[in-house]
This record gives structure tokens, C-alpha cells and sequence, in this order.
């Protein structure tokens, strides 16, 4: 499955191991070609993609509420939700926001 295809994280219940490294893989590398582009803040999404993706396969974020720490944390949150395609555009005008 492409990153790109996820539009809501429940879509992640279910996959294999694999499946996940795969899209763990996808997220560090569109978060490292974005900041290498637009600058930003590397280490808090980087550190958090196995963390997003363990919650996102086991709780049900229909119901289930996260909140991260900092807003940069939640750059493998954005990715997770529909707006892989958009994330380029992080921190600039008019882009996607991390808030």
C-alpha cells in the first residue's frame, strides 16, 4: 500500500508487518525530502513514526483522541491522514498546516 492511498489512519488495521515498515519507510522519506526543500523540524517526526503507527493500527481514531507534545510530532499524523499528497507545502503560505 502507498502512503498516498491512506486517507484515514484505521486504514492501517490489519496490515502485516511489512505493510508497516513499508508505510514507515514512505513517511521518513517525504519527512526528510520536505524539511531538506522547506526547512522545518526534523528529529520530533522522525522520532515518532513507529509511535504513530503502532496507535493509529491498534486504536480506533473514530472514537479514540491522541494529542502530541509539539505540533512537529504530528508530521507522521498528517501524512496518516489524507494529506500525504499536500505535505510538501509544509511551512509555506498557504500550506498545509502542522496545528
Amino acid at each position: 500500500m502507498h502512503l498516498s492511498e491512506i486517507t484515514h489512519p484505521n486504514q492501517l488495521h490489519g496490515l502485516g508487518l511489512r505493510q508497516l515498515e513499508d508505510i514507515a519507510r514512505q513517511i521518513r522519506q517525504k519527512h526528510l525530502e520536505t524539511v531538506a526543500t522547506s526547512g522545518g523540524h526534523l528529529g520530533p517526526g522522525l522520532g515518532v513514526v513507529e509511535l504513530t503507527i503502532a496507535l493509529y493500527q491498534t486504536l480506533d481514531l473514530d472514537r479514540d483522541k491522541v494529542t502530541w507534545d509539539v505540533g512537529h510530532q504530528a508530521y507522521p499524523h498528517k501524512m496518516l491522514t489524507g494529506r500525504y499528497n499536500r505535505f510538501q507545502t509544509l511551512r509555506q503560505k498557504g500550506g498545509l498546516l502542522v496545528i
